[in-house]
């Protein structure tokens, strides 16, 4: 895919529906009792292994346009599910299918199968979950077994690990606790609240007792991960709106950033639908000076990194963004896929094993950026290479699919 600079850029978008929340009101309305219509969901592959899984484990599911009209399996049978490239899949599934005490056989693709596992199985087995994984690895088999409630201190801060772990626990006996060392976001226990959950949260704590869920109609705002690339683009070269998307406080790290690197930009027409905080964002061309990103910031912009450091390369002075180790272990190894991006494109970039020391520049020359098969990358060297001197191209740039197929359109638009 080439890119031309655009050094002038004026856009009105409409960004796709979140991923995370379109995953959750597909997995959770599928083991619910009654229908559901999910309304703005993103029709990405990650979210379609999610509509294909639960399938597969009796559900009754109708895509239709952007809507997905889901009737939930009162008890769900034994199935090999392929998770495609999809990590939330996986990782929920295994506490769902876990919870609900059936057998199932979780796959993916190549790139999935070389990303860890086991910090899901390991807590889950806490419970009595009877998980195998494949040293550590997919294939993952999960087989019925009797679960305990128990406290679990989750190691790192994962609402992956979190929502699996709350999944299983609505089918364990007594009451489960899952603690984590800082709050990631917290869509999981917004909407099994919604769905009639026994769930209490407070602050990094989720209380869980056995469970039975209700459908839920989920109308999904557009994906603030997604909208990101736009709003950097409107700092860099213009100005851009970006309508009705989820500014829930677990995901708008991003807008930290932003006020710590002098971004000009402004919350419009903000409301709450389906219990979540929606916005219209504005951002305009500014001044960018240089930040410095730590460990507690992380759960809230973990995805947005490989964008914020397109940000810091433009940016005035040093910036370092540290605690951000768990960029290794996403679609590719971002910290090091990051940073050979800017490279190639002329970027002044040390990688470090937790993250990035970025000397920022009034511009970046352009080149070529090989997405590795990596959405976020493919994306984020899109909106570098706008920002460029000369323009240039994404290499696998059809990786886009999985969180944003129209990203280009939109792009030329």
């Amino acid at each position: 895919m080439k890119i031309r600079p655009r050094f002038s850029f004026s856009g009105d978008f409409k960004i796709p529906g979140d991923k995370s929340i379109t995953h959750r009101a597909v997995l959770f309305n599928g083991i619910a009792a009654g229908e559901a219509v999910v309304t703005n969901a993103l029709l990405g592959a990650d979210c379609l292994s999610s509509v294909a899984c639960m399938r597969a484990l009796g559900a009754q599911i109708e895509v239709e346009g952007d809507k997905i009209h889901v009737r939930g399996a009162q008890g769900l049978r034994a199935a090999d599910c392929d998770c495609g490239n999809s990590g939330t899949t996986m990782r929920l599934l295994m506490g769902l299918v876990a919870g609900q005490g059936v057998d199932a056989r979780l796959t993916g693709d190549d790139s999935l199968s070389r990303r860890p596992m086991e910090r899901v199985a390991a807590p889950l087995r806490l419970l009595g979950a009877d998980i195998e994984t494949t040293e550590g690895y997919a294939p993952v088999a999960v087989r019925p077994a009797r679960l305990c409630g128990c406290t679990v201190d989750t190691q790192v801060a994962s609402a992956q690990v979190k929502s699996a772990l709350i999944l299983a626990a609505l089918g364990a006996d007594g009451e489960t606790v899952v603690r984590e060392p800082l709050l990631s976001r917290d869509h999981t226990e917004r909407m099994l609240a919604a769905m009639g959950a026994d769930l209490h949260a407070d602050g990094c704590t989720v209380t869980v007792r056995r469970s039975s869920l209700r459908a839920v109609d989920v109308a999904v705002p557009a994906d603030i991960s997604s909208a990101a690339y736009f709003m950097a683009l409107g700092a860099l070269c213009g100005e851009t709106l970006c309508r009705g998307v989820g500014i829930n406080p677990t995901r708008t790290g991003i807008l930290t950033v932003f006020d710590q690197m002098g971004v000009d930009y402004a919350l419009e027409n903000m409301r709450t639908v389906c219990g979540e905080p929606v916005a219209d964002i504005r951002v305009r061309k500014s001044a960018l000076r240089a930040v410095r990103l730590g460990r507690a910031v992380m759960p809230s912009l973990i995805d947005e990194l490989p964008v914020i450091a397109v940000l810091c390369a433009y940016a005035d002075g040093e910036s370092v963004i540290s605690g951000a180790e768990e960029l290794r272990v996403k679609e590719s190894d971002r910290i090091r896929t990051t940073a050979a991006m800017l490279t190639a494109l002329g970027g002044d970039v040390e990688e470090r094993p937790d993250g990035f020391i970025i000397r920022g520049k009034k511009k970046l020359r352009g080149g070529t950026v090989d997405s590795c098969a990596d959405h976020r990358i493919a994306m984020s060297g899109a909106v570098a290479l706008a920002a460029s001197e000369q323009g240039g191209e994404i290499l696998g740039a059809e990786c886009v699919d999985i969180s944003f197929p129209n990203f280009f359109t939109l792009l030329d638009s």
